[in-house]
């Protein structure tokens, strides 16, 4: 029998033993997902009116709001009585909101419109009195390596991870910034699971226990899940829970205290890296492919905003509310389940519409400004030819000065032939392309020479991945002629045309689902680093050539099979060879190929039979428009260059407007 004294002792040290674990409370809000935007905002009420009425009575200390300050505008656009009571709360530190106005994929948003995020959302946070800012990245598929020195421009020095940190310990350096890597991820619902008491501290102490084995004396443990609310007794539940943990003690706080108590272990461990490591995380990298037109869209529409954000700047500042509406638009857009396509078929719907009002605003803007300024642009139209442009399109209504006229109202007599012209100068090329034997081959007269190949592939997957079928070797297009730049094949007839470039146009009626469409770029050896644009810089990346993903397929639950897929935003080059997309942002590397995705249909949100992954990653919701059924479209250009001569490229396919020579330019770009 132990004594009493003998008995305070162990508990002591039991308590002295004991690790604090920092929790926080959260909820991870997708403005739209697997339901539409207006269906989770009423679900939104319901949650945040929840947690505001838990800080007004005290029975929680705080609240983060998921780093973004999106779904709170939404929340108060229908409670705008709430405002005052929120904004106390984030002066009192109570609750944290931003850094960002929306939780962009890192992958698929280009630089520009990324530090837009930032600003509007700081914008907005700090006008509601918010001063502490992490960025708050919980749930994007994965990380780019270029987006902390993006946070550090905007003075913020903290930052949150999860998808793609294999192995990296809790508190790690990330390209400068004193990040936190969550171990087990943000989605922890233990507290609202219908579990006895019992139960929860079991389930909590083995996710502490791996948290602990990649942290120090302190844990950081959110609390919270997609579109969840807090647990009333969420207090008394953790102050029963700590009563049965020998290990751990809970302390109910924000992330703030955390990186405070942990700050001399970030430089203990160091990454300057992108952050894609599957083996413990999902990545979801199939969606960079899922639902093609969505990312063309948002190509076209990032290119012409910031266009038209770069000349009213130019020419005055008289669009900047206008502008700031657009971005608003596009971030809406850029969301991680709506950039990376693997949303409700309403959501995607929904998507475009906002991408076609952007189209117009920055249109409007472009033109409204060349005409007060007499600057020429890549796409003009005019009832006039004009010399170095060539007819895209013909249409019966009148000039745009008439339309942007307040002064005048258009009359049956101003109608006529107007004209889309783009311009294309006489360039000369090095640059040839032959069909021979049935095989497309291009080369240059420093006899660089590579072929060219289309594919297809059945696909079992879904919109977060493909899914590879085993022993499938895919289909090969039969070339049949080139003849009048036209390149006839058994799948689809391929528009060519000569500049700087090589440009391909491909224009086809799909009338196959479940499949994967790429083009193949045959290089002289194997294929061990590729340069790609990530955030409007050029990354390598390595590979193993001789890895084969459809021998590799996942054997149990959990795992996401590695590929030797990777995302691009408009180029890709490797071996002295580079290929500029207008919103094809997949590519994939095999032996001596560089494969680049031009179309992959699917049918389901999240099929849980994926050969590729064995474990769903969401709702098994169908989703029959992502089979992407009749018209498409996929371009790109092609030429021999260097990585580092990537930006005189890029700049050849997407020029900057108002300058005083134009070269070639995306097509139809007010179509």
């Amino acid at each position: 029998m132990l004594t009493l004294c003998e008995k305070i002792k162990n508990m002591l040290q039991i308590v002295i033993m004991k690790k604090t674990v920092i929790a926080y409370l959260h909820t991870h809000w997708d403005r739209e997902w697997y339901r539409e935007f207006e269906v989770f905002r009423l679900r939104l009420l319901r949650v945040f009116d929840n947690v505001l009425n838990l800080l007004e009575t005290n029975k929680i200390p705080s609240f983060y709001f998921d780093g973004q300050v999106s779904a709170l505008l939404d929340y108060l656009e229908i409670r705008p009585e709430k405002e005052k009571i929120v904004r106390k709360f984030i002066k009192e530190k109570r609750l944290f909101i931003g850094p960002c106005y929306t939780l962009v994929d890192e992958f698929l948003t280009d630089k520009t419109t990324f530090e837009k995020n930032l600003e509007i959302g700081l914008k907005i946070s700090t006008d509601f009195g918010c001063t502490d800012f992490i960025g708050y990245l919980a749930d994007t598929f994965g990380h780019s390596q270029n987006i902390p020195k993006i946070f550090q421009k905007f003075g913020i020095d903290k930052c949150v991870v999860w998808r793609g940190c294999g192995d990296i310990p809790s508190e790690f350096k990330f390209n400068g910034i004193d990040t936190v890597n969550l171990i087990r991820g943000y989605f922890m619902d233990i507290f609202s699971a219908p579990m006895t008491i019992e139960q929860k501290a079991e389930w909590l102490k083995d996710n502490l226990d791996k948290i602990a084995e990649k942290s120090g004396d302190y844990l950081l443990l959110p609390i919270g899940a997609d579109h969840l609310g807090v647990e009333p007794d969420i207090a008394e539940q953790i102050e029963q829970v700590n009563t049965l943990l020998n290990d751990y003690e809970i302390k109910l706080s924000n992330p703030f205290e955390y990186f405070k108590l942990v700050k001399n272990n970030f430089s203990q461990y160091e990454w300057n890296n992108e952050l894609r490591d599957n083996s413990k995380t999902f990545i979801l990298q199939g969606s960079y492919s899922a639902r093609t037109k969505l990312k063309q869209y948002n190509t076209k529409c990032t290119y012409l905003l910031e266009q038209a954000n770069k000349l009213q700047q130019k020419y005055g500042s008289e669009y900047n509310s206008v502008i700031e509406y657009a971005y608003k638009l596009l971030l809406k857009n850029q969301a991680h389940d709506g950039i990376c396509g693997c949303s409700t078929d309403l959501v995607h719907r929904e998507n475009i519409t906002r991408y076609e009002k952007i189209i117009q605003i920055a249109n409007t803007i472009i033109e409204e400004l060349r005409l007060k300024h007499k600057f020429k642009t890549p796409i003009m139209q005019s009832k006039e030819l004009i010399p170095e442009y060539k007819i895209i399109s013909k249409h019966f209504g009148v000039e745009n000065s008439l339309l942007y006229n307040t002064q005048k109202i258009p009359v049956t007599e101003d109608f006529a032939d107007i004209y889309t012209l783009k311009y294309f100068p006489a360039t000369k090329t090095d640059l040839k392309l032959e069909v021979r034997n049935g095989q497309i081959f291009l080369s240059n007269d420093n006899g660089k020479r590579i072929q060219i190949e289309f594919v297809r592939f059945k696909d079992e997957g879904d919109t977060y991945n493909f899914g590879a079928v085993e022993n499938d070797f895919g289909e090969t297009a039969e070339i049949y002629s080139f003849k009048n730049n036209i390149i006839k094949t058994s799948f689809f007839d391929v528009q060519v045309e000569f500049g700087k470039t090589i440009n391909f146009k491909i224009e086809w009626d799909n009338k196959l689902k479940n499949h994967l469409w790429q083009v193949k770029f045959n290089m002289k050896s194997p294929i061990t680093e590729t340069y790609s644009e990530d955030v409007n810089t050029v990354i390598k990346r390595e590979f193993n050539p001789d890895y084969d993903m459809r021998k590799n397929l996942p054997k149990e639950r959990g795992i996401e099979v590695k590929t030797n897929f990777a995302p691009m935003q408009r180029y890709v080059g490797t071996q002295g060879f580079g290929v500029v997309t207008q919103g094809l942002t997949e590519y994939e590397i095999k032996g001596k190929s560089l494969l680049v995705t031009l179309l992959r249909s699917v049918g389901v949100i999240s099929n849980p039979n994926n050969p590729s992954r064995s474990t769903p990653a969401g709702p098994p919701i169908e989703v029959p428009e992502a089979q992407q059924l009749g018209y498409n479209c996929a371009e790109f250009s092609v030429a021999f260059f260097e990585e580092e001569n990537y930006q005189e490229y890029i700049e050849t396919i997407f020029p900057e407007m108002g300058k005083k020579t134009l070269s070639y330019s995306i097509s139809d770009l007010n179509t």
